[in-house]
């Protein structure tokens, strides 16, 4: 009697998980540009990234969502010093290590986060500069790590790097979407995750990932390549080099 109980919620359950799973919406993404080349003279490009929402048999989903486009690029070790004046003169106070930070940062919606998702949903899935997950070294006083993550995302918003745009998405008849995003002239090359999520009442119901591959190219890649598999020779060259250019440079003074 046992058995045929377990065969019977067995069964159930293998009826019931297609249903279930119908209920939820598919993210069908795409970008305009999948490799992006890093060139003499690079002055920046314009991501689109664009898809669809539909529902589970690839027609438009009963219900509208709330699109949010979360494109991050590598991360990296960063040092932070926070400067103090001391004295009427700047000087370097307390710094902090992370061992992992996102060298690009930016998000896109298609109205305000705070009306999409409460803060708990947006710190778990990054939806915004005031939720960017950060890897310390060691221990670290919360609101100490607050502070520096605001300094660095201050930093970076300047530079162009970190950015967030509460408009930027386009909807069409809660099927279409599209949000561009623009990468300035000093990105480093790496790989980027576009991530798009469908958020329905404040709850992300469906995600999907585009990645984008920004690649040095010609002389930098060059130069990138020589210092990094003939290190010592490349500093040899670098050490010469500048010995020469300072001595020409003195020679062509003094001779004015």
């Amino acid at each position: 009697m046992r058995r045929l109980i377990l065969l019977a919620l067995a069964s159930l359950s293998l009826f019931a998980q297609p249903v279930w799973a119908q209920q939820e919406p598919v993210l069908v993404p795409e970008v305009s540009q999948r490799n992006i080349e890093l060139r003499q003279g690079f002055t920046g490009t314009e991501l689109l990234l664009f898809g669809a929402v539909l529902g589970p048999r690839g027609i438009r989903a009963a219900d509208g969502y709330d699109v949010i486009v979360v494109l991050k690029g590598p991360t990296l070790p960063v040092r932070l010093r926070e400067k103090r004046r001391i004295g009427g003169i700047w000087m370097n106070a307390e710094s902090i290590d992370l061992r992992s930070a996102p060298s690009y940062f930016a998000v896109a919606s298609n109205r305000p986060i705070n009306e999409i998702v409460d803060d708990r949903t947006a710190a778990i899935f990054e939806f915004g500069t005031d939720f960017i997950q950060l890897s310390p070294s060691g221990a670290i006083d919360p609101e100490e790590q607050a502070r520096f993550r605001d300094g660095l995302v201050d930093l970076r918003q300047r530079q162009g790097l970190y950015k967030q745009n509460y408009s930027g998405v386009r909807l069409r008849e809660d099927v279409l979407y599209q949000a561009r995003i623009s990468l300035p002239s000093n990105v480093v090359a790496g790989i980027y995750t576009a991530e798009t999520f469908a958020v329905s009442e404040g709850r992300v119901v469906a995600s999907a990932i585009a990645e984008v591959e920004v690649k040095k190219v010609g002389f930098e890649r060059l130069v990138e390549d020589s210092a990094l598999e003939w290190g010592p020779l490349y500093g040899l060259i670098a050490i010469v080099l500048s010995v020469a250019m300072g001595w020409l440079a003195g020679r062509v003074f003094a001779e004015g």
